[in-house]
C-alpha cells in the first residue's frame, strides 16, 4: 500500500542538510546527470561567470567536489539508481540522501530516505511517484538489450536520436520533452524526473564556434558544451518546479580525459575521470526561465 502524499512542503527544509525522509512525498524530484562533465571545467566556468543559470542555484555559487561511483555511464548510473550518489571528496562516512534498507550501513542517517526495494526508482514508485527518464547517451537509447537496462528501471522512458551525443541541439530537444511530460502529468501526481544530458560527451566539437570535426574534441569544446547546456537549463528548472517545490540534484556521473597524463576518454582510473561536480538545491514553485 502506498503511503499518503503530503500536501505541503516542509517549511524549514535545509538545502545543505536536507531531510529526505520529509522531502520524499512532499516535493517533486529532479535528477540531472551532466554526462562526462569534468569537475575542473565546471568549477572554472562557474568562477568565470560563464554558466550563470546554473551558478545562481549552486550553494555559494560553487560546485561541490565529489568522487564518482563509477568511471563510465553504465556503472555509475547503476550505483546512482541504487542510492549511491557521488561521494564528497573528503573523509567520511558521509550520510546519503537515499539508501536501500541494509543492515550495518554506515551512510544511512536519520534524514535518509530508506526504501525496501532493490533500487531507488522502484522505491520512489512505491512512495507514489511517477518515475520518468529522458535519456541521452547510448546506454539509454533502448536500441538493444544493454541500452534498455537503465531506462527499463523507470515507469516511463524517452529517447530519440535528437537527444543523443551526435545532435548539436540535444539538450534543447530533451528540455522540450521534459516540458511536455510535466504538462501532461496530473497536478496531484508526484514526479521523479531524471535527465541524462549528452551534450558534454564526445563528440562535442560542434558546440564551440570555429571548431572543426578534423580538430576534434578538446577541453575547450567540452567547456563550450556546458555553456550550451547552461543557456537552456533554466527552462528545465522552470518545468520541474511548475507544480510544486522541487528538490533538484545536478551532478556528473564521471569525467573524461583530454590527454591528461597521456590518457584520453573514460572508463579508466584517472583524477579527471573520478572527480566530478555535484550540487543539490531547492527550486521554489514558479521558478521562471531566464
Amino acid at each position: 500500500m502506498q503511503p499518503p502524499l503530503a500536501d505541503t512542503a516542509p517549511a524549514l527544509a535545509d538545502a545543505r542538510n536536507p531531510d529526505m525522509s520529509e522531502i520524499v512525498g512532499s516535493h517533486d524530484l529532479l535528477l540531472i546527470t551532466l554526462d562526462t562533465l569534468r569537475y575542473d571545467v565546471a568549477a572554472e566556468l562557474a568562477a568565470a561567470g560563464r554558466i550563470p543559470h546554473l551558478a545562481r542555484h549552486l550553494p555559494d555559487g560553487v560546485w561541490e567536489k565529489r568522487h564518482a561511483p563509477g568511471s563510465f555511464t553504465y556503472a555509475s548510473h547503476q550505483a546512482i539508481f541504487a542510492g549511491f550518489l557521488p561521494t564528497p571528496a573528503g573523509p567520511g562516512p558521509h550520510p546519503r540522501l537515499f539508501a536501500a534498507r541494509f543492515a550495518g550501513s554506515e551512510s544511512t542517517a536519520s534524514g535518509t530516505f530508506v526504501f525496501d526495494t532493490p533500487d531507488l526508482l522502484s522505491g520512489l514508485a512505491d512512495a507514489g511517484y511517477r518515475t520518468v527518464c529522458i535519456g541521452g547517451v547510448g546506454f539509454f537509447n533502448r536500441q538493444g538489450p544493454l541500452g534498455s537496462v537503465l531506462p527499463g528501471m523507470f515507469q516511463e522512458s524517452h529517447w530519440e536520436p535528437e537527444f543523443g551525443v551526435a545532435s548539436p541541439t540535444s539538450f534543447e530537444a530533451q528540455v522540450a520533452r521534459a516540458e511536455r511530460v510535466v504538462a501532461e502529468l496530473p497536478a496531484e501526481q508526484r514526479l521523479f524526473l531524471f535527465v541524462n544530458v549528452a551534450a558534454m560527451h564526445q563528440p562535442n566539437w560542434f558546440h564551440q564556434p570555429g571548431a572543426t570535426r578534423e580538430a576534434g574534441d578538446s577541453r575547450a569544446t567540452h567547456a563550450a558544451a556546458l555553456e550550451y547546456v547552461d543557456a537552456h537549463i533554466g527552462r528545465l528548472f522552470a518545468a520541474a518546479s511548475s507544480r510544486r517545490r522541487c528538490f533538484a540534484i545536478v551532478c556528473s556521473d564521471h569525467g573524461t580525459a583530454y590527454g591528461d597524463d597521456g590518457y584520453t576518454g573514460h572508463r579508466l582510473g584517472h583524477e579527471s575521470v573520478w572527480t566530478v561536480p555535484y550540487a543539490h538545491f531547492f527550486l521554489e514553485p514558479g521558478t521562471t526561465a531566464p
